[in-house]
């Protein structure tokens, strides 16, 4: 792995540069939201207290598409990508400034989804275990593909309700990403992770708790497409059976975060695009977590499945249709490990019906909760 960083140092100093550029460009960036009137003011299901500034997305942007324009080869998969960065930054700063209908907002997201996928980066083959490489019709690999860039925007923007969390949550995937990608020689899949990672740390100088900054839909956005044709173009294109299932595990957060939502949503028949506070950073809040306490807890966990797609793909416990015990041994601890924490936030949070007993007292001694459909309604009335 060194060896590989050696050999492409554009990585780090993508990194770098992507970390100095957004530190610097943030504070303006803030200020110029303040002078248009682009300020999340607090309400019934925001958790900030005072008025904040958001397109920090702007800063993130220019953070990720100057050492990407510097140091990527601006031909074929590349330039699509960067040009769905720039519609989806686009289509997110429309949002923060003015806000879009629904319909509009997923009409631009697919709109941004398309071009990476016209320009070759859509999976047309998988492999699976025990079946080997099984290719995708052009139509069902495109549509796939457009599904998961489309999803992963919008996973990334329901994460982004508390200081930091988004941004933590996708430095860790992209640092992840980008090891795997170096790993499998994709050099341009690499940097651009790396990129992203990078912009993620240098927004946390402003967007940590206490934010002074968010990154609104301009942000959370290009993040989650970023991410999203990364997978696609460094991960899921090879002929791997392990990193078939990488972007699933390092994205596991968000993922597990939007599911729940949705399906809470369907259950109370709202709908989808609703705002509430049913978030698993807002059920942190509820039992008592601080804003920088459930970050760092959420960050964790990102972390411990990071490291478990990490421990997959670099030791060696199946080579040549053998198992080797103690490399065997050494992932299954980490798995474990990683599976241990998520059983710990799921108890936690009571995300399923556990017999959680601090809770049920903390439950208990609370006043009276309003029902979900007064909280949507006091969402919808803010």
């Amino acid at each position: 792995m060194i060896d590989d960083l050696r050999a492409t140092p554009e990585v780090l100093y993508g990194a770098l540069i992507a970390f100095g550029i957004v530190v610097l460009l943030t504070p303006a960036v803030g200020g110029m939201a303040r002078l248009l009137g682009v300020v999340d003011a607090p309400d019934t299901r925001r958790v900030h207290r005072r008025p904040i500034p958001r397109l920090g997305g702007l800063a993130i942007f220019l953070g990720i598409i100057v050492p990407a324009l510097a140091f990527l080869e601006l031909s074929g998969e590349m330039r699509g990508i960067l040009l769905g960065v720039a519609v989806a930054c686009v289509i997110g700063a429309i949002d923060d400034f003015r806000g879009l209908a629904p319909l509009p907002k997923l009409l631009g997201q697919v709109l941004a989804a398309v071009i990476p996928v016209s320009f070759g980066v859509w999976v047309d083959h998988f492999t699976f275990p025990f079946v080997g490489v099984v290719d995708l019709p052009a139509w069902l690999g495109v549509g796939l593909t457009i599904v998961w860039i489309v999803a992963v925007m919008n996973m990334v923007n329901f994460l982004d309700g508390m200081d930091g969390l988004a941004s933590g949550v996708c430095a860790i995937a992209g640092l992840t990403f980008a090891i795997i990608a170096l790993s499998l020689g994709k050099t341009d899949a690499a940097i651009l992770s790396a990129v992203v990672a990078g912009a993620c740390v240098g927004f946390l100088r402003h967007n940590f708790f206490p934010a002074r900054v968010f990154m609104g839909d301009s942000g959370a956005l290009v993040l989650g497409f970023t991410l999203a044709t990364i997978s696609v173009a460094g991960l899921l294109k090879t002929a791997s059976t392990v990193v078939l299932f990488l972007p699933l595990v390092v994205l596991a957060v968000p993922i597990i975060d939007t599911s729940f939502v949705v399906a809470k949503r369907l259950k109370y028949k709202q709908p989808i695009s609703s705002a509430d506070r049913s978030h698993l950073h807002h059920r942190f809040l509820n039992i008592g977590f601080s804003q920088r306490r459930a970050a760092l807890v959420m960050w964790g966990w990102t972390a411990t499945l990071g490291a478990a797609a990490l421990a997959t793909r670099f030791i060696p416990f199946r080579e040549g249709g053998e198992w080797h015990l103690w490399e065997t041994v050494a992932v299954a601890a980490i798995a474990l490990a990683a599976l241990a924490y998520s059983v710990y936030v799921v108890y936690l949070l009571e995300i399923v019906k556990l017999a959680n007993p601090r809770i049920r007292r903390r439950l208990r001694e609370a006043p009276p909760a309003p029902a979900p459909e007064d909280v949507h309604r006091q969402a919808s009335s803010g």
